[in-house]
């Protein structure tokens, strides 16, 4: 288990009400390549993990993506606290506004609700942690084209701070793929390298 400390991973302080920005950071929460389809991806496929370091990996990773959409989740909040119903109808989250007033829901920047159908746990330790590092390149570069649409700093910030773990993560994962790869070799099991 872990220890919650019931503060954000990195603080998340906007000053600026801007329901267009959060109509596109969303995507993070909720989008293809957001926080919460990570943590449910790498929380699933721990349990079929080979050795006690990739399980781990995954344990920790995951539970972090959950800091991360908290973090997300923050951001949008704080970039719709005070907005009013034209401010976010003038953002073209009128449809957004009716169904969740200034709400965080889990969506894409397109207005997709999520769905676990975007996310795999195959099974196979080896698929499932290539996965996984694609899943943090995909996550980087939505974070990077995101950072050339911001030009408020108080968002900017924290959003480079989440782009810099999606690097870590993935070079964890790379970590982790070669303790289950060394396992597997010792079983005679060969996969390509």
């Amino acid at each position: 288990m872990w220890v919650y400390e019931k503060k954000l991973e990195y603080p998340v302080k906007i000053k600026k009400c801007d329901p267009k920005l959060a109509k596109i950071i969303i995507t993070q929460y909720g989008g293809p390549d957001g926080e919460l389809g990570a943590s449910l991806r790498y929380l699933s496929q721990r349990y079929t993990m080979v050795t006690p370091q990739a399980r781990a990996t995954l344990n920790d990773i995951g539970t972090e993506e959950l800091a991360h959409l908290e973090m997300i989740g923050a951001i949008c909040s704080q970039l719709t606290r005070n907005a009013t119903p034209r401010d976010m109808r003038d953002a073209g989250m009128e449809a957004d506004y009716a169904e969740h007033g200034t709400g965080v829901y889990p969506q894409s920047a397109g207005g997709f609700p999520w769905t676990a159908v975007g996310i795999q746990s195959k099974g196979d330790p080896v698929t499932d942690l290539y996965e996984d590092m694609a899943a943090e390149q995909k996550a980087r570069a939505t974070y990077e084209y995101l950072l050339d649409l911001i030009d408020d700093p108080d968002v900017a910030d924290p959003v480079k701070f989440l782009r810099e773990r999606e690097i870590v993560h993935f070079q964890r994962f790379g970590e982790a793929l070669n303790y289950v790869r060394d396992h597997l070799d010792s079983k005679r099991i060969f996969y390509a390298k």
